[in-house]
């Protein structure tokens, strides 16, 4: 077993009430369907743009597609929160980052079989990035017009669109 193997990673398998009933690598999550936890970070400039990428074509979910949340799984054992900071700061390429503002939970369930709870977080980024290659092929900033044109136009993932419409909807 190889631990930087990111299909290889342990995740906590959770219920629909998100209480954990199991564990599993998350290869086998993704396969077979397993409910886990992930965190979604919206990070925006202080004037209010929003860091925007697409996902490389290796990404086990999702490849290709453009997101404006970063984030990603919470590990075995780990807090929504830790997860929260640690992913943004991982796929942002930043360190010393504010702690990310929680904002809401949801449970994502797609018809595809993907099921996870999902904890929505924000945090203003006034640092330069250095996204990591591996995760992201494109990045920019954009304004929350300019995010919402390209909302018509590009292949958003389907759990960042559902987090954003909830995002949107709280004002």
């Amino acid at each position: 077993m190889n631990p930087s193997d990111p299909a290889e990673e342990i995740l906590d398998i959770v219920d629909e009430h998100d209480h954990v009933i199991g564990r599993a690598p998350r290869a086998e999550a993704y396969a077979k369907g397993l409910r886990h936890r992930c965190a979604f970070i919206l990070a925006r400039t202080p004037s209010g743009s929003v860091f925007v990428h697409r996902r490389t074509r290796t990404k086990l979910v999702f490849p290709g597609m453009y997101d404006m949340f970063v984030g990603g799984v919470v590990g075995a054992g780990e807090s929504y929160d830790e997860a929260a900071l640690r992913e943004a700061e991982e796929e942002l390429g930043v360190s010393g980052l504010p702690q990310p503002v929680p904002l809401f939970k949801f449970l994502y369930d797609a018809d595809s079989g993907h099921s996870w709870w999902s904890y929505v977080y924000e945090v203003v980024l006034d640092l330069p990035v250095h996204p990591q290659e591996e995760e992201i092929d494109w990045y920019g900033f954009l304004t929350p017009e300019e995010l919402e044109q390209r909302i018509g136009e590009w292949a958003w993932t389907p759990d960042g669109l559902a987090a954003y419409e909830r995002w949107k909807a709280r004002g």
